[in-house]
């Protein structure tokens, strides 16, 4: 008998797990549970690296990414530079539904969204306009510890069939227009009903290099649990070069039977998980 479960990563994976389980529960589809999991973590704005309240680029405007993807069909969707929209996982699975593409970005995504009846909003709080404030006033070059911990979330029903989503405010202060591999299938995230699911976190600009996500999914699909499939592709990355020791770089992956898993580049990495025996939440701390 296969259970429901969802596995997101960080600890505010735990409140996404928590959502993503509701619906599981009451019968929803993996689309509909990662879509509500990701949803109810960018529309909390004290999260400063996701969706309302996140930090904004350069220039003071929060550019947000964020893709969906269905493990049963393999259709996606997905939005980059995303401006005036509070949940882009949203707007994401609108273009998986809507649209005759898979990715739009910048304006044309604005106006998608538009089409499609979301409403704009603020997305920069009054709290991250006076740290991009303070920042420009140092001409400071540096990003805020925790600006790009993404949320990746990874559900499966009680049939089998698997979802994933990502979203994240990117990087802070990044140069405008900057995408990091968030929104990129492959990347970001990848799913596969065959096999599994994965998503991934940390500084994109290294992730995409690796196609983690697609890579942490074939290591499952060649026999690894995904622990070992996470752990695998870490490794991959740092035996190509050892500065990926010190540059943040997570995944957390689920598969087909329930197992799931995570690793990370540097210590301190953890996932939320929901399974419906307790119908709780719990935190996993990846060992190192």
């Amino acid at each position: 008998m296969i259970e429901p479960i969802a596995v997101a990563t960080w600890q505010f994976g735990k409140q996404a797990t928590a959502e993503a389980g509701r619906v599981l529960f009451q019968g929803g589809s993996p689309l509909d549970a990662v879509e509500a999991g990701i949803r109810l973590v960018e529309l909390d704005p004290s999260e400063h690296s996701v969706g309302y309240g996140g930090v904004p680029n350069s220039d003071g405007i929060v550019q947000l990414d964020a893709a969906i993807m269905d493990g049963v069909t393999h259709d996606a969707g997905g939005v980059a530079a995303l401006e005036g929209f509070r949940s882009p996982i949203s707007v994401a699975r609108r273009v998986m539904t809507r649209s005759r593409h898979v990715f739009l970005v910048g304006e044309g995504a604005r106006a998608f969204a538009r089409s499609q009846g979301f409403v704009e909003e603020p997305t920069l709080t009054n709290e991250m306009r006076a740290q991009w404030v303070a920042w420009r006033a140092k001409q400071d070059d540096k990003i805020p510890a925790d600006s790009h911990d993404t949320i990746g979330l990874v559900a499966m029903d009680a049939k089998g069939d698997l979802a994933v989503g990502c979203s994240t405010s990117g990087v802070g202060y990044k140069e405008p227009g900057r995408v990091g591999d968030s929104p990129l299938l492959g990347s970001g995230l990848y799913v596969d009903n065959a096999v599994g699911g994965a998503s991934a976190t940390g500084l994109g600009e290294e992730i995409m290099k690796f196609c983690l996500s697609f890579l942490v999914v074939e290591n499952m699909r060649h026999g690894a649990d995904p622990d070992a499939a996470c752990r695998e592709a870490i490794l991959r990355m740092i035996a190509k070069n050892a500065k990926y020791r010190e540059i943040a770089a997570a995944v957390v992956a689920l598969d087909r039977t329930g197992r799931h898993g995570g690793y990370s580049t540097t210590p301190g990495f953890s996932y939320g998980i929901w399974s419906p025996q307790t119908n709780e939440v719990r935190a996993v701390e990846i060992a190192h």
